[in-house]
Parts: structure tokens; C-alpha cells; sequence
């Protein structure tokens, strides 16, 4: 029985976007092609796709997502086939955990620049399929909101500087107790 690949799974959404990248940037060191490994994140702290990226910059490239983030508690298998995770304590509310939604990622990916070679189009059918079938509003935003224009393709009518950026919307400055104020300014 050969391994064709490794799945890197956060399935309790503990792991922190720091950590994440120090854990790939490892892990790429060691075994460096990213054919090998899948990332697996879940969104229960809110840093599922905040994690993605930090994977991504560390050279991971393959990740798994859900359409409409289904799922929740970690699972396990026993001969191909589904049980139970790790039981009724584990979260209360189904909607607040669960896997990086598939529409969310590939609106992320799109606004980065990313070719994923995914439609769209179908990808957002899918997910108001999978949203009928479980008779219940998913938690993608990208399913409600829509797609955004990709990385490049927003064009303005006028190039804004930073400094008439900074002077239009001004930055409120907070002193730091013990540090002088040429450091912190």
C-alpha cells in the first residue's frame, strides 16, 4: 500500500495562522514538493481561510473546502464508511464550526489572483444545491454575496497616494505607556 499524500488537519480549528505557517514552512523544508501534503482547516475560531493563506505562503497548494462548509465534528472512517467524531460535547452549534466553505476559498483565490481552473458559476449552483438538500441557509458568505472581480481586474478612476490617503482618513494615534513616541508614532 503506497501514500499518494498527507493530509495537515486542524479539525478543531485550534491552529492560529502564525503557527500554521512555522508548521508548513517545516514541513516544506523537509519534504519540500507540495504534491504531498493537503491542508485541512476548519473555521471554528474564524481563521480558516486566514490559515489557508498562511499555508499557502509557506508553498502548500492543495486544500480542502466544503460546499456551504458542511460538516462540523471531526469524523472519523471504519472501512470507507463514516462515524461518529468525537461526540456531543465537542461543539453545541453546527454552524460555527466545520470546514473552510469551497465558495469562500475560491472567491479568496480569485481576489488573489489564483488560478484554481474551478467554474464559478457551477461552483456557486453547487452550493445552493447543497443548501436545498440540507433545507437550511449555509454559512458561505460567497454564496449570499457573490464573487468579487479578480486580483487586477478592479480598475479606478483615479491612482490615490498615501499620503492623501492618510490625509483624507486620518489614523488615530494611541500612545503606548513606557515606549517613546518616536517608536511607536
Amino acid at each position: 500500500m503506497g501514500v499518494s499524500d498527507l493530509e495537515h488537519a486542524d479539525h478543531d480549528g485550534q491552529a492560529n495562522p502564525v503557527a500554521v505557517y512555522d508548521y508548513f514552512a517545516r514541513i516544506m523544508d523537509r519534504f519540500p514538493n507540495p504534491d504531498l501534503h493537503v491542508a485541512h482547516f476548519h473555521v471554528t475560531r474564524g481563521w480558516g481561510l486566514t490559515n489557508v493563506y498562511a499555508a499557502m505562503q509557506a508553498g502548500i497548494t492543495r486544500f480542502e473546502a466544503t460546499f456551504g462548509g458542511i460538516g462540523g465534528q471531526p469524523a472519523n472512517f471504519i472501512d470507507g464508511r463514516p462515524v461518529k467524531g468525537t461526540g456531543k460535547y465537542y461543539y453545541t452549534n453546527p454552524d460555527a464550526v466545520g470546514l473552510v466553505t469551497m465558495e469562500d476559498l475560491l472567491v479568496m483565490l480569485n481576489g488573489m489572483g489564483v488560478e484554481h481552473g474551478i467554474d464559478m458559476d457551477l461552483a456557486f449552483e453547487y452550493g445552493h444545491m447543497v443548501e436545498k438538500i440540507c433545507k437550511r441557509t449555509l454559512r458561505s458568505s460567497a454564496l449570499h454575496f457573490g464573487d468579487l472581480p479578480k486580483y487586477g481586474e478592479i480598475k479606478t478612476t483615479r491612482d490615490y497616494s498615501v499620503e492623501e490617503w492618510r490625509a483624507k482618513y486620518p489614523q488615530p494615534v494611541y500612545p503606548v505607556p513606557g515606549v517613546p513616541e518616536e517608536i511607536w508614532r
